[in-house]
């Protein structure tokens, strides 16, 4: 399926679940953790137990995911009892400490599945792996095949949450660029995440109103190798699914390298317009065409 964009829509307000699906977002995340005031946590949890359930019922083509609240509070055993009944196709995990923790979950998803008569496995799991010093530290184990979970889906970062959890007073340089932390953070984000095949999901960029900036952003995180982003507002979908889609002339390229290869099987490298490639070369076009499906 694309995952190439991911639009938050709060758990708690009836008029925008009304209008996301409007939005043509890959995949739309109710948020019952961020978005949502304490106070109002139990009814937005109805709320977004009625949409979820409204839309099993329309046959809703659009994927739709929760998140949660974190695994050490009180409320996502009950976020979780509120949702799994309009079967959620996914549930983001803020503030995950590492893939053991998820272990917890995906226990509770297993016992939610029975009794609801989800298919076994169904329901994914994504988890934001950067939100504290401790659950960073923690990311390149989800690329260890020894604690490797079955339900994981893709893996994604913040760092809202990281520079206030670390006392940093400032996330970008002054081009506008991460910083040495968040640029590490990232990187193994994306390892990780191609270590156990699943989808490496680039975080939000924060000024929504900045369409221009998020074009640059979007198309950089594309070329990195990120399947997707994070959107906190409607307007950004449409950018970001630009952004993270093959242009023609990158398909036309790969078109034509995997035909190269096709007209000498028994070659290791060919000639093409002047430059030599060999078997990465075609193994990346390969992956162009098969994403661009």
């Amino acid at each position: 399926m694309p995952v190439r964009s991911w639009l938050f829509v709060p758990g708690d307000s009836e008029a925008k679940l009304a209008k996301v699906l409007r939005f043509e977002a890959d995949v739309v995340i109710v948020d019952l953790e961020d978005a949502v005031a304490p106070a109002a946590k139990p009814a937005a949890r109805v709320l977004a137990g009625q949409w979820f359930a409204a839309q099993r019922q329309q046959g809703a083509a659009q994927v739709r995911w929760v998140r949660i609240n974190p695994l050490d509070t009180p409320f996502w055993r009950d976020d979780l009892a509120a949702v799994m009944p309009g079967m959620p196709h996914g549930i983001m995990v803020p503030k995950a400490s590492g893939p053991e923790q998820l272990r917890l979950l995906a226990a509770e998803l297993y016992e939610l599945e029975q009794r609801r008569g989800v298919p076994t496995g169904s329901t994914r799991v994504m988890p934001l792996v950067s939100e504290t010093a401790r659950a960073a530290i923690t990311i390149p184990a989800y690329g260890d095949p020894a604690t490797a979970l079955a339900r994981l889906a893709g893996l994604t970062w913040g760092a809202e949450d990281l520079s206030a959890a670390i006392g940093a007073v400032r996330k970008r340089d002054a081009q506008g660029r991460w910083t040495d932390l968040f640029r590490m953070i990232r990187a193994q984000v994306l390892l990780a995440a191609h270590a156990c095949g699943v989808a490496p999901v680039d975080t939000l960029y924060a000024d929504f109103r900045d369409l221009d900036g998020l074009k640059l952003v979007a198309r950089e995180s594309y070329e990195d190798g990120f399947a997707g982003m994070l959107a906190i507002h409607p307007d950004q979908v449409r950018v970001i699914n630009e952004a993270f889609t093959p242009r023609p002339e990158e398909l036309a390229r790969a078109r034509a390298i995997v035909a190269a290869f096709a007209d000498q099987p028994d070659v290791g490298a060919v000639q093409l317009d002047g430059t030599m490639l060999d078997q990465p070369h075609l193994a990346q076009a390969r992956r162009l065409l098969e994403r661009s499906r």
